[in-house]
Protein backbone atom coordinates (compact mmCIF):
# COMPACT_ATOMS: atom_id res chain seq x y z
CA UNK A 1 0.00 0.00 0.00
CA UNK A 2 1.13 3.55 -0.61
CA UNK A 3 1.39 5.17 2.81
CA UNK A 4 0.62 8.87 2.77
CA UNK A 5 1.99 10.27 6.02
CA UNK A 6 1.46 13.89 5.00
CA UNK A 7 -1.71 14.85 3.16
CA UNK A 8 -2.65 18.17 1.65
CA UNK A 9 -5.50 19.80 3.52
CA UNK A 10 -7.98 18.32 1.03
CA UNK A 11 -7.52 15.32 -1.27
CA UNK A 12 -9.94 13.45 -3.51
CA UNK A 13 -10.77 9.87 -4.49
CA UNK A 14 -13.65 7.78 -5.77
CA UNK A 15 -14.13 5.78 -2.59
CA UNK A 16 -13.07 6.23 1.02
CA UNK A 17 -13.11 3.10 3.17
CA UNK A 18 -13.11 3.68 6.92
CA UNK A 19 -11.74 0.68 8.80
CA UNK A 20 -8.86 -1.61 7.83
CA UNK A 21 -10.09 -4.83 9.40
CA UNK A 22 -11.00 -7.90 7.31
CA UNK A 23 -14.09 -6.34 5.66
CA UNK A 24 -12.32 -3.03 4.99
CA UNK A 25 -9.22 -4.66 3.51
CA UNK A 26 -11.32 -6.86 1.22
CA UNK A 27 -13.38 -3.82 0.19
CA UNK A 28 -10.15 -2.00 -0.71
CA UNK A 29 -9.12 -4.90 -2.94
CA UNK A 30 -12.53 -5.20 -4.55
CA UNK A 31 -12.78 -1.48 -5.20
CA UNK A 32 -9.43 -1.59 -6.97
CA UNK A 33 -10.73 -4.56 -8.93
CA UNK A 34 -13.63 -2.32 -10.05
CA UNK A 35 -11.20 0.38 -11.15
CA UNK A 36 -11.96 2.85 -8.35
CA UNK A 37 -9.39 5.09 -6.68
CA UNK A 38 -9.40 4.27 -2.97
CA UNK A 39 -8.35 5.87 0.29
CA UNK A 40 -8.27 3.50 3.27
CA UNK A 41 -8.46 5.13 6.72
CA UNK A 42 -8.05 3.52 10.14
CA UNK A 43 -7.62 4.90 13.64
CA UNK A 44 -5.06 2.21 14.48
CA UNK A 45 -1.40 2.54 13.45
CA UNK A 46 -1.53 -0.73 11.51
CA UNK A 47 -4.18 -2.59 9.49
CA UNK A 48 -5.98 -5.67 10.71
CA UNK A 49 -8.57 -4.29 13.10
CA UNK A 50 -9.72 -6.40 16.03
CA UNK A 51 -8.21 -9.56 14.54
CA UNK A 52 -4.68 -8.15 14.44
CA UNK A 53 -4.97 -6.32 17.76
CA UNK A 54 -6.53 -9.04 19.88
CA UNK A 55 -6.48 -12.43 18.12
CA UNK A 56 -3.40 -12.68 15.88
CA UNK A 57 -2.64 -16.25 16.96
CA UNK A 58 -6.24 -17.43 17.23
CA UNK A 59 -7.34 -19.97 14.64
CA UNK A 60 -10.38 -18.83 12.63
CA UNK A 61 -12.65 -21.52 11.25
CA UNK A 62 -15.41 -19.67 9.39
CA UNK A 63 -13.45 -18.26 6.43
CA UNK A 64 -14.31 -20.00 3.17
CA UNK A 65 -11.46 -22.05 1.72
CA UNK A 66 -9.60 -22.54 5.01
CA UNK A 67 -10.03 -25.41 7.44
CA UNK A 68 -8.34 -23.07 9.88
CA UNK A 69 -6.27 -19.92 9.49
CA UNK A 70 -4.70 -17.76 12.19
CA UNK A 71 -5.69 -14.13 12.47
CA UNK A 72 -2.17 -13.01 11.53
CA UNK A 73 -2.14 -15.22 8.43
CA UNK A 74 -5.55 -14.00 7.34
CA UNK A 75 -4.66 -10.33 7.72
CA UNK A 76 -1.36 -10.86 5.86
CA UNK A 77 -3.28 -12.40 2.96
CA UNK A 78 -5.88 -9.63 2.92
CA UNK A 79 -3.15 -6.97 2.99
CA UNK A 80 -1.32 -8.59 0.09
CA UNK A 81 -4.58 -8.80 -1.84
CA UNK A 82 -5.44 -5.13 -1.20
CA UNK A 83 -1.93 -3.99 -2.16
CA UNK A 84 -2.42 -5.24 -5.72
CA UNK A 85 -4.26 -2.01 -6.54
CA UNK A 86 -2.17 0.26 -4.30
CA UNK A 87 -4.82 2.12 -2.31
CA UNK A 88 -3.78 5.30 -0.56
CA UNK A 89 -3.71 4.63 3.18
CA UNK A 90 -4.03 6.81 6.27
CA UNK A 91 -3.38 5.02 9.57
CA UNK A 92 -3.51 6.46 13.07
CA UNK A 93 -6.26 8.94 12.19
CA UNK A 94 -9.88 9.03 13.36
CA UNK A 95 -12.67 10.12 11.05
CA UNK A 96 -14.55 12.85 12.90
CA UNK A 97 -17.34 13.64 10.43
CA UNK A 98 -18.88 12.79 7.06
CA UNK A 99 -20.84 15.55 5.36
CA UNK A 100 -22.70 15.69 2.03
CA UNK A 101 -21.65 18.69 0.00
CA UNK A 102 -22.81 20.35 -3.22
CA UNK A 103 -19.76 19.41 -5.20
CA UNK A 104 -18.86 16.69 -7.66
CA UNK A 105 -17.25 14.52 -5.01
CA UNK A 106 -20.47 14.53 -3.01
CA UNK A 107 -19.03 13.69 0.41
CA UNK A 108 -16.43 15.30 2.62
CA UNK A 109 -14.66 12.99 5.09
CA UNK A 110 -13.04 15.00 7.89
CA UNK A 111 -10.07 13.64 9.85
CA UNK A 112 -8.94 14.57 13.34
CA UNK A 113 -5.78 16.30 12.06
CA UNK A 114 -7.96 18.87 10.27
CA UNK A 115 -7.51 17.43 6.76
CA UNK A 116 -10.38 16.23 4.60
CA UNK A 117 -11.02 13.80 1.77
CA UNK A 118 -13.45 14.62 -1.04
CA UNK A 119 -15.01 11.27 -1.83
CA UNK A 120 -17.76 10.24 -4.20
CA UNK A 121 -18.77 7.40 -1.88
CA UNK A 122 -17.82 6.05 1.55
CA UNK A 123 -17.86 2.53 2.97
CA UNK A 124 -17.81 2.26 6.76
CA UNK A 125 -16.17 -1.00 7.84
CA UNK A 126 -15.23 -0.09 11.39
CA UNK A 127 -16.27 -3.35 13.03
CA UNK A 128 -17.46 -2.84 16.57
CA UNK A 129 -15.46 0.41 16.79
CA UNK A 130 -12.80 1.35 19.30
CA UNK A 131 -12.25 -1.69 21.48
CA UNK A 132 -10.17 -2.91 24.38
CA UNK A 133 -10.30 -6.09 26.44
CA UNK A 134 -12.28 -6.02 29.67
CA UNK A 135 -9.63 -6.22 32.38
CA UNK A 136 -9.46 -8.80 35.13
CA UNK A 137 -10.46 -7.28 38.49
CA UNK A 138 -7.32 -8.76 40.08
CA UNK A 139 -5.11 -8.23 37.04
CA UNK A 140 -3.87 -4.75 37.90
CA UNK A 141 -0.16 -4.79 38.58
CA UNK A 142 0.28 -8.23 37.01
CA UNK A 143 -0.14 -7.24 33.36
CA UNK A 144 3.04 -8.19 31.51
CA UNK A 145 4.09 -10.35 34.46
CA UNK A 146 1.85 -13.30 33.70
CA UNK A 147 -1.54 -11.69 33.13
CA UNK A 148 -2.40 -11.08 29.49
CA UNK A 149 -5.43 -10.54 27.26
CA UNK A 150 -3.94 -11.51 23.91
CA UNK A 151 -1.97 -14.61 22.95
CA UNK A 152 0.45 -13.37 20.30
CA UNK A 153 2.62 -16.49 20.17
CA UNK A 154 1.23 -19.77 21.54
CA UNK A 155 4.67 -21.40 21.45
CA UNK A 156 5.87 -18.98 24.15
CA UNK A 157 3.51 -20.77 26.59
CA UNK A 158 5.01 -24.22 26.13
CA UNK A 159 5.02 -26.35 29.31
CA UNK A 160 3.19 -23.68 31.32
CA UNK A 161 0.29 -23.97 33.74
CA UNK A 162 -2.33 -21.71 32.17
CA UNK A 163 -5.55 -20.35 33.66
CA UNK A 164 -8.11 -18.83 31.30
CA UNK A 165 -10.82 -16.65 32.85
CA UNK A 166 -14.10 -16.43 30.92
CA UNK A 167 -16.94 -18.50 29.55
CA UNK A 168 -17.31 -17.50 25.91
CA UNK A 169 -15.94 -18.82 22.65
CA UNK A 170 -12.71 -16.86 22.99
CA UNK A 171 -11.91 -18.47 26.36
CA UNK A 172 -12.49 -21.95 24.97
CA UNK A 173 -10.59 -21.17 21.75
CA UNK A 174 -7.50 -20.13 23.73
CA UNK A 175 -7.78 -23.21 25.93
CA UNK A 176 -8.06 -25.54 22.94
CA UNK A 177 -5.19 -23.91 21.10
CA UNK A 178 -2.84 -23.95 24.08
CA UNK A 179 -3.68 -27.37 25.52
CA UNK A 180 -1.37 -29.38 23.21
CA UNK A 181 1.71 -27.43 24.31
CA UNK A 182 0.91 -26.36 27.88
CA UNK A 183 1.51 -28.43 31.02
CA UNK A 184 -2.08 -27.76 32.07
CA UNK A 185 -4.98 -25.53 31.02
CA UNK A 186 -7.86 -24.60 33.32
CA UNK A 187 -10.85 -22.44 32.36
CA UNK A 188 -12.48 -20.59 35.26
CA UNK A 189 -16.03 -19.30 34.72
CA UNK A 190 -18.18 -17.64 37.34
CA UNK A 191 -21.50 -18.89 35.93
CA UNK A 192 -23.02 -22.37 35.80
CA UNK A 193 -23.32 -22.43 32.02
CA UNK A 194 -20.70 -21.54 29.43
CA UNK A 195 -21.64 -19.21 26.57
CA UNK A 196 -19.27 -21.06 24.24
CA UNK A 197 -20.56 -23.55 21.69
CA UNK A 198 -21.16 -27.03 23.09
CA UNK A 199 -18.83 -28.50 20.46
CA UNK A 200 -15.98 -26.31 21.74
CA UNK A 201 -16.58 -27.44 25.30
CA UNK A 202 -16.57 -31.10 24.29
CA UNK A 203 -13.38 -30.64 22.35
CA UNK A 204 -11.71 -28.83 25.24
CA UNK A 205 -12.62 -31.60 27.66
CA UNK A 206 -11.36 -34.25 25.23
CA UNK A 207 -8.00 -32.44 25.18
CA UNK A 208 -7.76 -32.53 28.96
CA UNK A 209 -8.77 -28.93 29.66
CA UNK A 210 -10.26 -28.51 33.15
CA UNK A 211 -13.53 -26.53 33.13
CA UNK A 212 -14.44 -24.93 36.47
CA UNK A 213 -17.92 -23.39 36.65
CA UNK A 214 -19.44 -21.22 39.37
CA UNK A 215 -15.89 -20.33 40.32
CA UNK A 216 -13.90 -17.13 40.57
CA UNK A 217 -10.28 -16.17 41.06
CA UNK A 218 -9.85 -14.63 44.50
CA UNK A 219 -6.14 -13.89 44.45
CA UNK A 220 -3.05 -13.97 42.27
CA UNK A 221 0.22 -14.92 43.94
CA UNK A 222 3.77 -14.52 42.67
CA UNK A 223 6.98 -12.56 42.84
CA UNK A 224 8.39 -11.00 39.68
CA UNK A 225 5.79 -13.05 37.77
CA UNK A 226 2.56 -14.94 38.40
CA UNK A 227 3.12 -18.27 40.18
CA UNK A 228 -0.35 -19.31 41.39
CA UNK A 229 -4.00 -18.32 41.65
CA UNK A 230 -6.57 -18.93 44.38
CA UNK A 231 -9.98 -20.09 43.10
CA UNK A 232 -13.21 -20.05 45.12
CA UNK A 233 -16.02 -22.42 44.09
CA UNK A 234 -19.79 -22.14 44.61
CA UNK A 235 -19.57 -23.72 48.10
CA UNK A 236 -17.14 -21.04 49.24
CA UNK A 237 -14.21 -23.42 49.36
CA UNK A 238 -10.89 -22.03 48.14
CA UNK A 239 -7.94 -23.82 46.66
CA UNK A 240 -4.66 -22.70 45.15
CA UNK A 241 -3.46 -23.93 41.77
CA UNK A 242 -0.19 -23.27 39.92
CA UNK A 243 -0.31 -20.68 37.16
CA UNK A 244 2.39 -19.25 34.93
CA UNK A 245 -0.05 -17.34 32.73
CA UNK A 246 -3.52 -15.98 33.42
CA UNK A 247 -5.47 -15.06 30.27
CA UNK A 248 -8.40 -12.69 30.61
CA UNK A 249 -11.21 -13.50 28.16
CA UNK A 250 -14.01 -11.46 29.67
CA UNK A 251 -15.13 -9.74 26.49
CA UNK A 252 -14.52 -6.30 25.05
CA UNK A 253 -15.30 -2.74 26.02
CA UNK A 254 -16.30 -0.58 23.05
CA UNK A 255 -16.14 3.18 22.64
CA UNK A 256 -19.33 5.13 21.84
CA UNK A 257 -20.12 5.28 18.13
CA UNK A 258 -20.20 8.66 16.30
CA UNK A 259 -22.49 7.38 13.54
CA UNK A 260 -25.77 8.79 14.86
CA UNK A 261 -24.18 12.24 15.10
CA UNK A 262 -23.30 11.93 11.41
CA UNK A 263 -26.99 11.52 10.58
CA UNK A 264 -26.92 7.77 10.01
CA UNK A 265 -29.95 5.70 10.98
CA UNK A 266 -29.05 3.22 13.70
CA UNK A 267 -30.48 0.00 15.08
CA UNK A 268 -29.00 -1.75 18.10
CA UNK A 269 -25.98 0.59 17.87
CA UNK A 270 -25.26 -0.53 14.29
CA UNK A 271 -25.77 1.24 10.97
CA UNK A 272 -29.06 0.25 9.34
CA UNK A 273 -28.51 -0.55 5.66
CA UNK A 274 -30.61 -1.73 2.71
CA UNK A 275 -29.94 -4.64 0.35
CA UNK A 276 -27.27 -2.56 -1.41
CA UNK A 277 -25.51 -2.06 1.95
CA UNK A 278 -26.33 1.66 1.68
CA UNK A 279 -27.34 3.69 4.70
CA UNK A 280 -30.03 6.35 4.81
CA UNK A 281 -27.37 8.86 3.66
CA UNK A 282 -26.85 8.60 -0.09
CA UNK A 283 -23.33 7.45 -0.91
CA UNK A 284 -22.54 6.15 2.58
CA UNK A 285 -22.42 2.36 2.73
CA UNK A 286 -21.54 0.01 5.59
CA UNK A 287 -20.22 -3.55 5.74
CA UNK A 288 -19.17 -6.00 8.40
CA UNK A 289 -19.91 -5.81 12.11
CA UNK A 290 -20.84 -2.11 12.09
CA UNK A 291 -23.84 -2.76 9.80
CA UNK A 292 -27.20 -4.43 10.33
CA UNK A 293 -30.32 -5.43 8.40
CA UNK A 294 -33.14 -7.94 8.94
CA UNK A 295 -31.86 -11.51 9.09
CA UNK A 296 -28.18 -10.61 9.31
CA UNK A 297 -25.78 -13.27 10.59
CA UNK A 298 -22.70 -11.59 12.07
CA UNK A 299 -19.85 -13.71 10.73
CA UNK A 300 -16.55 -12.75 9.15
CA UNK A 301 -17.60 -14.67 6.04
CA UNK A 302 -20.74 -12.53 5.85
CA UNK A 303 -18.65 -9.37 6.08
CA UNK A 304 -16.63 -10.29 2.98
CA UNK A 305 -19.83 -10.66 0.95
CA UNK A 306 -21.19 -7.41 2.33
CA UNK A 307 -17.97 -5.63 1.36
CA UNK A 308 -18.27 -6.83 -2.24
CA UNK A 309 -21.95 -5.85 -2.35
CA UNK A 310 -21.18 -2.38 -0.99
CA UNK A 311 -18.32 -1.82 -3.45
CA UNK A 312 -20.33 -2.90 -6.49
CA UNK A 313 -23.26 -0.68 -5.57
CA UNK A 314 -20.92 2.22 -4.78
CA UNK A 315 -19.26 1.75 -8.18
CA UNK A 316 -22.59 2.17 -9.97
CA UNK A 317 -23.41 5.21 -7.87
CA UNK A 318 -20.04 6.75 -8.75
CA UNK A 319 -20.33 5.88 -12.46
CA UNK A 320 -23.85 5.00 -13.67
CA UNK A 321 -22.36 3.62 -16.90
CA UNK A 322 -20.80 0.76 -14.95
CA UNK A 323 -22.60 -2.54 -14.55
CA UNK A 324 -23.58 -3.67 -11.06
CA UNK A 325 -22.25 -7.14 -11.93
CA UNK A 326 -18.48 -6.82 -12.18
CA UNK A 327 -17.84 -9.92 -14.24
CA UNK A 328 -16.00 -13.00 -13.05
CA UNK A 329 -12.53 -12.52 -11.61
CA UNK A 330 -11.32 -15.45 -13.74
CA UNK A 331 -11.90 -13.41 -16.89
CA UNK A 332 -8.44 -12.53 -18.26
CA UNK A 333 -9.29 -8.90 -18.97
CA UNK A 334 -10.30 -8.39 -15.33
CA UNK A 335 -7.14 -9.82 -13.79
CA UNK A 336 -4.41 -7.55 -12.38
CA UNK A 337 -1.69 -7.00 -14.97
CA UNK A 338 0.98 -9.01 -13.16
CA UNK A 339 -1.39 -11.99 -12.70
CA UNK A 340 -2.38 -12.02 -16.37
CA UNK A 341 1.27 -11.73 -17.43
CA UNK A 342 2.24 -14.58 -15.14
CA UNK A 343 -0.34 -16.84 -16.75
CA UNK A 344 1.33 -16.72 -20.17
CA UNK A 345 3.27 -19.56 -21.60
Amino acid sequence: MKDQDVFAHRTACDLTIVGAGPAGLFAAYYAGFRGLSVTLVDAQPDPGGQVAALYPAKTIHDVAGFVGVTGAELIAGLRAQAEIYEPRTIFGQNVVDIVREEREAGLSVSLEDGSAIDSRAVILATGVGGIRPRVLPLGHGWHGRGVTYVVHDPSSHEDEDIVVVGGGDTALDWAIQLSPIARSVTVVHRRRQFRAHASQMSRAESLGVTLLTESEIQAIHGDDAVRAVVVRDSSGAEHEMPADTVIGALGLVTAPSPFAAWGLAMQDRKILVDSAMQSNVTGVFAAGDCSTYPGKVALMATGFGEAATAVNNAAVLIDPDLSLFPGHSTDEELQPEFVAAGSEG
